[in-house]
């Protein structure tokens, strides 16, 4: 079938939902059908554009049989701050609009959009209504929600305007989906029909994240002993997870000669975590490596890290999760105790106070004098993102569901629901097997 995916970030961004969006078009090409994206040239998470991309007009790529790619012109903000970002997040809504219409007389089946960016979702359903296509919206994280959970915005009135808005057009779409259950939970009190919902989760392939020894050379790289466990963060430098308690907790570990914090990733936190971490011999600094090198980063950890902000605990789903538990490593994740996350978390790892450098600091340090506990913590992880998390399979259940969607009567129609519904009874037979909730879980941004 003919689809339009909608996502404002696109491969060949290496994080967040630009790494998903490119691989789920790959997936869906690689299942025969034609996909042509509208995004933008790739510029997270450095925030400026990609050599050899423009920000000021439209460009077509098509990188592979049956995918078309056509980029949009954005404006790329210097300084981020609330209103910089919603204009940013509006220059794209517009560019992209006017391509989304257009393609409508390509006569797809289905319009896929992506949230974030949120704005780009009138555009998309409507030129799903011209086209007779059905429209789906994916929902990888509530913006408007965090948006105003985080500080960014803050007037009351702006907010219920918002919301309203927000629950006027998630209401016109045949099929919402996120990537978690709480999520999937949230849809229904923003007034989305349970029958309207799908969940989604992030994926990773395991086949290519998998435990392995083999990370000595990186470590060396780093003037990392082999006898030093390495605490790493590896994603998105940005405001969300609440970065600087990664530099506290090894400021309150610097007396201990066990510990190296490994910081890896590009955004706009970079510099003022470097800055905090001045005089600090325990903690390296180190750019997103190439997917290629991705396996040997995440097995380098001894212990995974993942902070996040109190006020957004429970509205995202961190990209980085996936990869973490894929590479067999245990994870020590700041989160409310009612959050999905935390529930993906217990078992794989220790679910602490968000926001506490010193609840931080003491759980690193029970975890280093455990070797087996923390073996056995990464074997559960390992194999909760087998059983829940593998990109083939998620590929597969979106493919179901899309068939699914566009004809209801096809012939194979109750043999996909019996399947995707025995897969289901399998990922909860698995996750209880490790002591893990099935729900989902989300990798790397």
């Amino acid at each position: 079938m003919k689809i339009v995916l909608v996502s404002m970030n696109f491969s060949p961004e290496l994080t967040g939902i630009g790494k998903y969006s490119g691989e789920m078009a790959e997936g869906l090409v690689a299942r025969g059908h034609e996909v042509s994206v509208v995004c933008a040239p790739p510029y997270y998470p450095a925030w400026q554009l990609a050599d050899g991309y423009s920000g000021r007009k439209f460009v077509t790529e098509q990188p592979m049989p049956g995918l078309t790619v056509h980029r949009c012109p954005v404006w790329i903000p210097k300084r981020l701050g609330g209103l910089n970002r919603m204009l940013h997040l509006a220059s794209f809504a517009l560019s992209s609009a006017w391509m989304t219409l257009k393609l409508v007389g390509w006569q797809p089946q289905v319009v896929f959009v992506v949230a974030p960016a949120f704005f780009c979702a009138p555009a998309a359903w409507l030129a799903a209504r011209l086209s007779g296509a059905k429209a789906w919206l994916h929902v990888q994280d509530f913006e408007v929600d965090a948006a105003f959970e985080l500080g960014m915005l803050k007037q009351p009135l702006l907010r219920r305007a918002a919301r309203f808005l927000e629950a006027r057009i998630l209401s016109r779409f045949d099929v919402v989906s996120t990537i978690s259950n709480r999520m999937q939970r949230l849809l229904g009190s923003k007034g989305v029909a349970s029958s309207k919902t799908d969940m989604v989760p992030n994926w990773i392939d395991v086949s290519s994240i998998h435990p392995t020894p083999d990370a000595a050379a990186l470590r060396q790289s780093l003037s990392i002993a082999d006898d030093q466990l390495v605490c790493l963060f590896s994603g998105t430098l940005n405001r969300k997870p609440g970065l600087e308690v990664l530099v506290d907790a090894a400021r309150r570990l610097a007396h201990d000669p066990r510990f190296v914090f490994v910081i890896c990733g590009n955004g706009e936190m970079r510099e003022p975590l470097e800055s905090m971490a001045q005089g600090l011999g325990n903690v390296r600094f180190m750019n997103l490596l190439p997917a290629a090198r991705v396996n040997g980063l995440l097995n380098m950890a001894d212990i995974h890290l993942l902070p996040q902000l109190r006020g957004a605990a429970d509205l995202v789903m961190p990209s980085k999760l996936v990869g973490m538990l894929a590479s067999g490593r245990p994870v020590i994740a700041a989160g409310l105790p009612s959050s999905e996350m935390a529930h993906v978390v217990t078992g794989c790892g220790l679910v602490i106070e968000p926001e506490n450098a010193e609840v931080m600091a003491q759980a690193i340090v029970n975890m280093a004098n455990d070797p087996q506990w923390r073996s056995r913590l990464g074997a559960a992880g390992r194999l909760y993102a087998e059983c829940t998390l593998d990109a083939k399979a998620i590929f597969n259940r979106l493919d179901d569901a899309l068939v699914l969607l566009v004809d209801p009567h096809h012939a194979q129609a109750g043999v996909l629901a019996a399947a995707r519904a025995a897969s289901e009874v399998v990922m909860s037979a698995a996750t209880d097997a490790v002591g893990v909730p099935a729900s989902s879980a989300d990798p790397a941004q």
